[in-house]
């Protein structure tokens, strides 16, 4: 049974809470745990930051005042730009520097001198990525003059407070760490900031992963059969966030208004790679499969299907920031004109999927300049990252702004033909550029690695040992060189490349109006992402920016031939092409991941959309409260943000309640599903029980008929080998075989793509799909509603296990949790200090692919793995009528008064006020420090 049945205790008042603490360190002394030193209450409270009074801050002009609400948010005002960013700066160092720290040594590649041995395979593939490296050449290189000048200012503020804090009064895992080794932290950097947008590039990196899936399911099935899995986005079902538009061919510049000269997306080839042939197998999904194209980039066998699954692998292990990578990376953002709004003017919301994590990783402030003018810019507040200086999304007094993940393509594989000295392209032979780098080791000796480059990025598979002689069986067509020890590969991403988005962050800070927003939109390359826009003077608008590559041969869906000069990339979509809309004329704009404009745009931006699930769910609700007249609210805005209904539930649910089930053990929850509502309450049963359907149903159809590379970590089952051309019938042939992907990484996920999936064969009772293997007493199951049967059998003797035989008992909240983690102590550190730095677990409803996307891994359990991180309502007629809340709190110290004080509220969908006005900041505020020069 889980640990927590009814949600997380009631908080306790602040006094009892702090005699809790110091109990707790008591009885920990006295059991003698601690590695021996004294951890009193003093220590837990060394690092809490003062918030009152007065405090010298070095290199500010003028004071500087810093206004803290009843959950600890501050607001800062200052008279110039540079001594508003140095007191950002201070300000964060206060709350976050240990997260800002951990942050900085794994974008450097130096989590090992901070950690350990265990760490050194990640630095070195870290290293091998170069994103500290790239960040130096942005700043020397890219970046403007005022840029530098903030991250300057704020670095300056971050080392003040480094000057006099130290160890436990830093924060309580440096207490721990000083258990260790004698580590204190160096000096903050402008390049530790600008770093941090290419670990948020990489883990909004599109559909790398998808790119290595593909190529590994070409062991176990045809092309026709990935295709299957990899359906169309659906258009004509799901709308896109820009409905029309064109491209003018002899201007690039699109045209919201223009209408498409028809064809579909071109500059790409078709994404064949370059073999041909016949892959192993009998041809259905319950076999190995036939037709898989056997070359050089399909087909994978052997070497090249080896060093995938150690790269995807490899992958696994490197820091994910801000969640698992794939289906369920995403985000909600609408915007409704006040044409449609009880104010009259816009609203604007915004949601997005990372991670739970603690603490959140955002941090929620605001920035003010008292008086704007050309020494001081800013008046501007919402979410941004600890470690980052200004604000990367909420409004000024002008404009409001979201963000959402666009998804574009923007990273591939290159298989290369190297030897000891160089590769192979266009038929000569050329040097690798290598460089080398040494990683510091606590309490080992440093390593030392070579990083080799290729013309299309790093060799990414130098980066293990398993891959040195790989691919030595390696499928080629003609043409193709000579395998000899097989093919290495490489990456070419868009972030590898110097850009300019810092400016980006402080332009749209600054921006006045959609012009201004737009000029700031060219400039945000890396990551790419969807932006809507909303103004004080009743504007609306949406502008999809971003470095999007153009391919020659090949659409990034396999990895592609390196030694090809044909499958080159040809440069990037003009930004003056790239869509956008301004006050389009129905009124509102929604993107949460899917497709950004219909087919026949003319560029490639992805073939791996998010399916529109959320996105058409939104643009449902807004359009029934618009009908006949009808207004939006804020609180309309709020409760679209908890809607929790399931698309899939919906379609599947009324083919599982017609099935003849006998066995009155399981029919008993069959009808849990009569006359339910498919919403996902987090006490619902029937919600409970859909879920557990879906994920046994998912399993039976294709999760038992993955590669092992793509299945859970130590799921075992006996399969037929992938190299079997036998008999389908022949059983004396299955082997052992164990799944090798992390539950929140394999496959099947249950995400939007799963639904197309299933709804494509839904009305196909005897689609090869719904069909499973004989084994050896269990017989193969022969149609839909044979495996829906046993999918609800199954569910009915899972949940029982989990959750008891009483079906009333039975609560989707008690399946579906959340834990906020430390994201380093707290996933690895001794016990003691994960009960003193995690939180949890939280009982939530909503679910996968809903607008409240609470997501989990259909193929690991029902564990939340990415969560509505913050959500904010931006009201462009008062913006003191705005809302917002954080996933935990404005600390990142354990057990301060705002480590999590807004995670309750968060979990029943609550907000919490947000002023902006000098007036209201100063009526919400409860604490006031003055930082002086």
């Amino acid at each position: 049974m889980p640990a927590n049945k009814s949600g997380p205790a009631p908080k306790k008042k602040k006094g009892r809470r702090g005699r809790l603490v110091a109990l707790t360190v008591v009885l920990l002394l006295v059991a003698g745990i601690g590695f021996g030193a004294y951890w009193g209450v003093s220590t837990v409270r060394a690092s809490f930051p003062e918030t009152t009074g007065s405090l010298k801050l070095p290199g500010l002009t003028d004071p500087v005042d810093v206004v803290r609400d009843a959950n600890g948010i501050p607001q800062i005002y200052a008279d110039t730009d540079e001594d508003l960013f140095r007191a950002q700066g201070y300000v964060q160092a206060q709350d976050r520097f240990w997260e800002m720290d951990v942050r900085r040594h794994m974008t450097a590649g130096r989590l090992s001198e901070m950690f350990g041995k265990s760490q050194v395979k990640t630095d070195a593939f870290l290293r091998t990525l170069g994103w500290h490296e790239v960040a130096q050449k942005e700043y020397d290189t890219k970046l403007s003059a005022s840029t530098k000048k903030y991250l300057q200012a704020y670095s300056a503020g971050v080392n003040a407070y480094l000057k006099d804090h130290q160890g436990s009064a830093l924060s309580l895992e440096y207490a721990a760490l000083g258990f260790t080794g004698d580590y204190k932290p160096e000096a903050w950097t402008p390049v530790d900031s600008v770093a941090w947008l290419k670990a948020m590039a990489w883990d909004l990196r599109g559909n790398m992963q998808d790119e290595i899936d593909r190529a590994l399911m070409t062991s176990r099935f045809t092309q026709k059969q990935i295709d299957e899995l990899y359906p169309g986005y659906p258009y004509q079902r799901n709308r896109p966030i820009v409905d029309g538009g064109s491209v003018d061919p002899a201007t690039k510049e699109f045209d919201p208004k223009g209408t498409p000269s028809g064809g579909t997306s071109t500059g790409t080839g078709t994404g064949t790679g370059t073999g041909t042939g016949t892959g192993a197998g009998t041809g259905t999904p319950t076999g190995s499969g036939t037709g898989a194209p056997r070359g050089t980039v399909r087909g994978a066998t052997a070497g090249v299907q080896a060093q995938l699954s150690s790269l995807s692998s490899t992958l696994e292990q490197v820091p994910a920031l801000l969640g698992p990578n794939g289906n369920g990376i995403g985000s909600n953002s609408w915007v409704v004109s006040g044409e449609h709004t009880t104010t009259g003017k816009p609203l604007l919301a915004n949601d997005p999927h990372l991670a739970p994590q603690m603490p959140s990783l955002w941090y929620q402030m605001g920035l003010h300049c008292r008086t704007t003018s050309p020494k001081c810019n800013y008046d501007v507040a919402g979410f941004t990252f600890s470690g980052m200086p200004g604000v990367v999304i909420g409004h000024n007094q002008d404009i409001s702004w979201g963000m959402t993940n666009l998804g574009a393509d923007v990273t591939d594989l290159y298989l290369e033909k190297i030897n000891a000295d160089g590769y192979l392209y266009d038929g000569k032979q050329q040097p690798f550029v290598t460089r080398q780098e040494t990683i510091k080791v606590a309490g080992g000796d440093s390593q030392k690695i070579t990083v080799r480059s290729t013309n299309n990025g790093p060799i990414v598979s130098d980066r293990d040992d398993e891959l040195t002689n790989v691919g030595k069986d390696a499928p080629v067509a003609d043409g193709a060189p000579d395998r000899g020890d097989g093919y290495a590969v490489s990456l070419r991403w868009t972030a590898l490349d110097p850009g300019k988005s810092m400016d980006a962050v402080f332009e749209l800070n600054r921006a006045k109006d959609w012009a201004g927003f737009r000029k700031a939109a060219a400039d945000f390359e890396v990551p790419s992402q969807n932006l809507i826009y909303a103004d004080t003077k009743g504007n609306i608008g949406y502008q999809a920016p971003g470095q999007i590559p153009i391919r020659g041969k090949g659409d990034g869906s396999y990895p592609s031939p390196g030694w090809d000069p044909a499958y080159q990339w040809k440069g990037s979509i003009p930004q003056s092409a790239l869509p956008y809309e301004y006050n389009p004329k129905r009124g509102f704009i929604v993107t949460a991941n899917q497709a950004v404009t219909n087919e026949k745009y003319p560029y490639l931006i992805t073939r791996d959309w998010g399916y529109g699930a959320r996105s058409q769910r939104i643009n449902d609700l807004i359009e029934s409260k618009i009908k006949d007249g009808g207004k939006v609210s804020t609180d309309d805005m709020q409760t679209f943000q908890k809607d929790n209904s399931s698309e899939i539930a919906r379609l599947l649910t009324p083919y599982l309640t017609k099935i003849d089930i006998k066995d009155k053990y399981v029919r008993d929850a069959q009808q849990l599903l009569n006359g339910w509502d498919f919403t996902q309450e987090p006490d619902s049963a029937a919600a409970a029980y859909f879920n557990a359907v879906w994920r046994n149903t998912l399993k039976l159809a294709f999760g038992n008929k993955m590669p092992k590379e793509l299945r859970v970590q130590g799921q075992c089952l006996y399969v037929r080998p992938a190299s079997d051309t036998g008999p389908a019938d022949d059983q004396n042939k299955l082997v052992r075989e164990c799944g090798e992907r992390a539950g929140d990484t394999a496959q099947p996920d249950g995400g939007d793509r799963w639904y197309e999936v299933v709804r494509k064969i839904l009305d196909d009772p005897n689609n090869a799909w719904w069909k499973t293997e004989d084994r050896p007493g269990h017989p193969g199951l022969k149609n839909r509603d044979q495996l829906l049967a046993q999918a609800m059998k199954d569910a009915r003797y899972e949940l029982t296990s989990k959750l008891g035989k009483n079906i009333d008992h039975w609560t989707w909240g008690r399946l579906h949790q959340m834990d906020l983690t430390n994201q380093t102590l707290g996933k690895d550190g001794p016990g003691f200090l994960k009960d003193l730095l995690n939180r949890g677990p939280w009982n939530l409803g909503g679910g996968e692919a809903a607008v409240d996307a609470t997501g989990w891994n259909a193929s690991g359990g029902y564990k939340v793995t990415w969560v509505p991180s913050m959500r904010m309502v931006v009201n462009l007629a008062d913006l003191d009528k705005s809302r917002w809340i954080n996933l935990t709190g404005a600390s990142g110290h354990a057990y301060h008064a705002h480590y999590y004080d807004q995670t309750d509220k968060w979990a029943k969908g609550e907000l919490l006020p947000w002023a902006f006005s000098e007036d209201a900041v100063k009526k919400a505020g409860k604490d006031t420090l003055t930082l002086s020069p």
